[in-house]
């Protein structure tokens, strides 16, 4: 009980200061460099989004995380963790103008956590199931640390000395938690998960070139076989499926912020023919690539 009152109790500080922090935003960076608050004041539809190596959590409302066929709930009981750069949909399922969907997201150092395993009494190896993804049981002692890296945000002098710390005690209570099965399959130094991680990697670099599985395999010390299977497992997608994604979502960021028009990012991407691109585009985001990055700045404007 007392467990449950102070869980509730950081919650709804938090949610205060999210919600005073976001107010006519949608997303607000902050002066802490891997914290990002978020804000929605309405149920949506899934919308294409890329989850970097995160924590991510809600201090009020509920969100999902759809990857594959596995659809990922998340609201104040519970967070999400992510352990590779995943393609999925987010949407939120429960807010209101008068009660928005606030949270945030804490990106996750993968070195950090493979340092830190020596000194943590892992749990032992058992099957921790598909995908790159997992939801864990929000506590207070994963919480609290939370509240005081947020409280440095009125303390801008103190953020360089202190933020390395508090981060660092948070990827230890991460270790400590339900999810730490999970992140050892990434964080683990010549696991099959941190050679797809390494893969990954690789892929943002030459995106827009082209490549062989063989060669992809070679470069992470896997066949090409194992790499694809695992490749498919942890991310819902071929490695070929998430190169085009990749492609897709950079030259929909390059139209939107350097006004680029569809065939000149088609082009940058790596796509040889703009029609194809338009149609690849049509199939991922629901309008051709015009009509896409209109609405996109109504909504923005």
């Amino acid at each position: 009980m007392a467990d449950d009152q102070s869980l509730a109790a950081l919650q709804l500080r938090l949610a205060e200061v999210i919600g005073l922090m976001t107010t006519g935003d949608e997303d607000r960076a902050t002066a802490l460099p891997n914290l990002n608050f978020f804000r929605r004041e309405s149920v949506t539809d899934p919308c294409a989004c890329l989850i970097e190596p995160s924590m991510v959590f809600v201090a009020q409302g509920a969100k999902q995380l759809l990857i594959g066929d596995q659809a990922y709930r998340y609201d104040i009981g519970r967070f999400l963790i992510a352990s590779l750069d995943l393609p999925g949909a987010s949407q939120v399922l429960e807010a209101s103008p008068g009660r928005p969907c606030l949270g945030l997201m804490l990106r996750l150092d993968m070195r950090l956590l493979a340092e830190l395993m020596p000194h943590v009494r892992l749990p032992s190896r058992e099957r921790t199931g598909e995908g790159s993804a997992a939801l864990g049981v929000l506590t207070p002692a994963l919480l609290e640390p939370f509240g005081r890296l947020v409280s440095l945000l009125d303390q801008p002098d103190d953020i360089a000395v202190l933020a390395p710390l508090i981060e660092r005690e948070i990827h230890y209570r991460l270790l400590k938690s339900d999810v730490a099965p999970r992140l050892m399959q990434i964080a683990s130094v010549g696991s099959q998960g941190h050679r797809i991680a390494r893969a990954i990697d690789w892929m943002k670099a030459h995106y827009a070139g082209t490549f062989s599985i063989d060669d992809l395999a070679a470069h992470v010390q896997m066949s090409p076989s194992t790499l694809h299977h695992h490749f498919r497992q942890l991310t819902a997608m071929s490695p070929l499926q998430y190169q085009k994604w990749m492609r897709l979502n950079e030259a929909r960021r390059m139209m939107l912020n350097e006004d680029l028009d569809a065939a000149s990012a088609a082009f940058k991407v790596g796509y040889e023919s703009p029609s194809q691109f338009s149609r690849e585009y049509s199939r991922l985001f629901g309008a051709p690539p015009k009509r896409d990055i209109g609405a996109l700045r109504q909504r923005a404007g």
